[in-house]
């Protein structure tokens, strides 16, 4: 049940995109929040990994 969210940044350039990815802790149960800024390109492929 991992939720996830994407914004877009722009930064001169280049484009990059903020990947937050809510992950719940095996030890507590808990959830976290993981956060990246990466290409949008590689986006899909964080997001399956985390």
């Amino acid at each position: 049940m991992a939720k996830k969210s994407v914004a877009s940044l722009q930064t001169g350039s280049k484009r990059l995109t903020k990947a937050i990815k809510m992950v719940k802790s095996p030890k507590t149960g808990s959830y976290t929040f993981v956060e990246a800024v990466m290409a949008p390109e590689t986006v899909s492929d964080w997001l399956a990994k985390h």
